[in-house]
């Protein structure tokens, strides 16, 4: 059986709530616009990365992945992160559904052999403070999702750019996954062209300017030694 990992998220009561992820998964080409998904895909394959099958894509990842950390560790100097929102099961009921956001460090030199691969060679970085996704799904569309690398903003979208979490919760429904220790992450939204993205820093936010609050992950991207052998 593949290691599971436990996350802790501080909930805005001041309470806590652990989860212990047993199955990760990485949504792909996830935009609400599907005409403008099928762009962006038909320009990435210009670049060398195969198209998926079908979209949206869902990928799944090692659940000892999801991780809480202030720095990821990587083999080279072309890897980079994506703007995310995360959901995560911690019950039985969508009133158990937590909201946070997350960055899914992405491994470019891989992504162009599978997807799937790159989503496998780094880990998806959560915050540490989550929100009850009933508690936001009234506003889901105001809520900001922003990411700076190396503290220049790179993306700069909103949750109405992306499916819904409906629409991902009803997904995991028809699969049998909405279970609780499942976390599922939202794809990512346009980066801003010219700013470079194989950055030594991330941070990423949720901003929710309803009820005036928002939760943020940051970590430094460290290059491991050069190989032996």
């Amino acid at each position: 059986m593949t290691d599971a990992t436990t996350l802790t998220f501080d909930l805005p009561d001041g309470s806590t709530r652990d989860v212990v992820v047993h199955t990760l998964l990485n949504a792909g080409y996830a935009g609400r616009n599907q005409e403008e998904v099928a762009a962006h895909i038909a320009e990435l394959a210009e670049l060398g990365v195969p198209a998926p099958t079908t979209t949206p894509a869902l990928y799944p990842v090692s659940p000892y992945l999801a991780q809480q950390t202030s720095s990821v560790a990587v083999q080279h100097g072309r890897t980079s992160g994506e703007a995310e929102w995360a959901l995560i099961v911690a019950g039985d009921t969508r009133d158990d559904v937590l909201l946070t956001v997350a960055c899914d460090h992405t491994d470019r030199e891989l992504e162009v052999h599978g997807v799937a691969w790159s989503k496998n060679a780094s880990p998806d970085v959560l915050g540490s403070a989550a929100w009850k996704l009933t508690e936001v799904a009234d506003h889901l569309d105001r809520i900001a999702l922003r990411a700076w690398a190396d503290d220049v903003l790179i993306q700069d979208a909103s949750l109405a750019d992306l499916l819904t979490p409906d629409h991902w919760l009803d997904a995991l429904a028809e699969r049998d996954l909405f279970r609780a220790g499942t976390v599922l992450l939202s794809g990512t939204v346009q980066m801003a062209p010219g700013v470079e993205q194989f950055a030594s820093s991330w941070r990423v936010e949720l901003h929710d300017p309803v009820l005036d609050r928002r939760v943020t992950c940051s970590y430094t991207v460290e290059r491991m030694p050069s190989p032996m052998g």
